[in-house]
């Protein structure tokens, strides 16, 4: 099977964790052994991930770096994302897979110039702020910040994504047996000149699930799997009584009230591209990628009528 495997931000770098690289590379370990199992078991692997929490960390140092007289665009500090968590979990890989080729590859995600999300800024990244530190850096900086459960975090523009510019290269790759790493953070985001064609980096950062889910369809892949720090989605998720759901139908898990800035554009993502393809999406947990393809752990999103929620495997 052709598989892409997204991911999460969070799941590299967990709420409250201090943003050190040795924090990071300990998660990106247990990815690695995680995404290894899929190619070990013979399948195409080509590997997404997030960077809220990393895209967040960099846009503080350069906004208050005395040497800059102006801070990196967003467009600019997302393509340092994919370098730098992509040369860890390239380093990771690499020592798992011996012989097998592992790339890589800086990806540019198109979004529409006229997107109305230009206008409202909804996606999170960075670390949690104190409503002090939120009011401050507002004022200082002008950033847009919202409520994240408990804390505020800063708010940016999340165009939709039309293409994965670097796609047919994706394809070639793969055809040749590499382990692909590309698309990170949904990659840098970029609006083409309509007389021109030429592009140019946006001051936003692309969901990277959408953007997985894009691709996913884009290299005719058979099955797309969001791996996050849950083991499901669930059902009364925030009451005493949340159940794990594991088995869904698109429409279904579109029903579902999911947090918007965290699971919800998960769910949209798998319900996407099992609407669009009839392929098979999962999100599970980030630790046991194989057996959420397999079906033993997280939420199976498939067309059929047969998938049951709330309880029962289809």
């Amino acid at each position: 099977m052709r598989i892409v495997a997204a991911l999460g931000g969070n799941a590299l770098l967990r709420r409250g964790e201090h943003p050190d690289a040795e924090v990071q590379l300990h998660h990106v370990r247990e990815a690695a052994r995680s995404l290894a199992e899929l190619v070990e078991a013979g399948h195409e692997v080509v590997v997404t991930h997030g960077n809220g929490p990393q895209i967040g960390l960099l846009a503080v140092e350069s906004e208050t770096d005395p040497a800059l007289t102006a801070p990196y665009p967003l467009d600019v500090l997302g393509a340092q994302t994919q370098g730098m968590i992509g040369t860890l979990l390239a380093r990771e890989l690499l020592a798992r897979l011996p012989g097998r080729a592992v790339a890589v590859l800086v990806t540019h995600t198109e979004v529409d110039p006229d997107d109305p999300a230009f206008k409202h800024p909804a996606k999170f990244i960075g670390q949690p702020l104190t409503d002090r530190q939120a009011v401050r850096l507002t004022r200082e900086l002008g950033w847009s910040t919202a409520q994240d459960g408990a804390v505020r975090r800063r708010v940016v523009p999340s165009p939709e994504p039309k293409a994965v510019l670097e796609a047919p290269v994706v394809r070639q790759l793969l055809g040749g047996g590499t382990v692909v790493i590309c698309a990170g953070g949904g990659g840098v985001p970029v609006v083409r000149n309509r007389t021109t064609g030429r592009t140019t980096g946006v001051e936003a950062v692309v969901d990277k699930d959408r953007t997985a889910a894009l691709l996913a369809e884009q290299l005719d892949a058979d099955a797309l799997l969001i791996l996050t720090d849950v083991t499901h989605v669930f059902t009364g998720f925030g009451t005493s009584r949340p159940r794990p759901l594991l088995t869904a139908t698109p429409g279904h898990l579109r029903r579902l009230d999911l947090p918007e800035g965290s699971m919800r554009p998960k769910a949209e993502a798998a319900a996407s591209f099992v609407e669009r393809t009839g392929g098979l999406a999962g999100i599970g947990p980030l630790d046991n990628a194989l057996g959420i393809l397999l079906g033993t752990t997280g939420t199976t999103v498939r067309t059929s009528s047969a998938a049951v929620p709330n309880g029962a495997r289809a």
